[in-house]
């Protein structure tokens, strides 16, 4: 991506609700300030299958990958609400900090999908990318349940859309899962941010790792003292990883599909396997 996302024509961002009277300059702080991420369409897919496993979340500055950031998820999160009765679509989310220890996560789309069935010359009046809709999440010392997300305006946020996020963020920090690709601003484009008087820091391409497969085996097999007969499938999941000095900190950490068991036992037959492959 090397468009950054813009203000409407009248200087607001489109459909957001009703709230702060600088909310317009501060969604332009933020494009402004944000490190910008583009997650390929098969870690889109991972993260919304593994936020669908998440319970809560948090949303520190620790817990993001930065402070301010952009990151547009290749084939989009599906659709938010906008207004009551309402909807649109949601290729890309952006966050920052906001008010009364919060964070402001906007949701934008991009012109063609905002402006389907409408004439060529009238989408490209759009600006790249349209911020729909805006939610605050509370950043505290503790994870908040994704059930229990405070509603603005009648209007709660989408559990499927943050939890993808918040899974997104888990994710990026696992090397063993995920390439993190720095990619620089084609030359034409970095002129224009100067021009701009607008940061340049290039874009972070987020993908899955070609060798992640489920494992053969779980090297934590039968360290419990059990005697096992048969192999089985673990599906993929989450597990409160300690970390950090005495292993005394715990973050979430994706654990993926594997067969577990003893070498040459037979594999215990289910009803229904899923099998996700890149």
């Amino acid at each position: 991506m090397t468009e950054r996302a813009t203000l409407a024509e009248d200087g607001l961002p489109k459909g957001m609700l009703p709230g702060d009277d600088n909310v317009g300059q501060l969604f332009t702080t933020h494009l402004r300030a944000a490190d910008l991420y583009w997650v390929a369409d098969d870690m889109t897919t991972l993260a919304m299958h593994a936020g669908q496993q998440l319970t809560a979340a948090r949303w520190t500055t620790a817990d993001r990958p930065s402070p301010i950031g952009l990151l547009v998820f290749d084939g989009g999160l599906g659709m938010v609400e906008m207004l009551p009765g309402k909807g649109g679509p949601v290729d890309a989310l952006a966050w920052g900090p906001g008010p009364d220890q919060t964070l402001i996560l906007w949701h934008l789309a991009t012109r063609e999908r905002m402006g389907a069935g409408m004439p060529p010359e009238v989408v490209q009046r759009f600006p790249p990318m349209l911020a729909i809709r805006e939610v605050r999440l509370p950043v505290t010392a503790d994870p908040v349940s994704l059930d229990d997300l405070p509603a603005r305006e009648g209007m709660r946020p989408s559990r499927a859309i943050v939890a993808a996020l918040a899974a997104a963020w888990h994710l990026m920090q696992q090397p063993q899962l995920v390439d993190r690709a720095r990619e620089e601003t084609p030359k034409r484009d970095a002129r224009a941010l100067r021009r701009a008087q607008m940061p340049d820091g290039g874009v972070t391409l987020v993908s899955l790792r070609r060798q992640y497969r489920p494992q053969d085996r779980d090297p934590d097999a039968g360290t419990d003292g059990r005697t096992y007969r048969h192999r089985w499938v673990v599906s993929g999941h989450w597990r409160n990883q300690p970390y950090g000095p005495g292993r005394e900190q715990r973050r979430q950490q994706w654990i993926p599909a594997h067969v577990k068991g003893p070498d040459g036992a037979p594999l215990l037959a289910t009803e229904r396997v899923n099998v996700w492959r890149r």
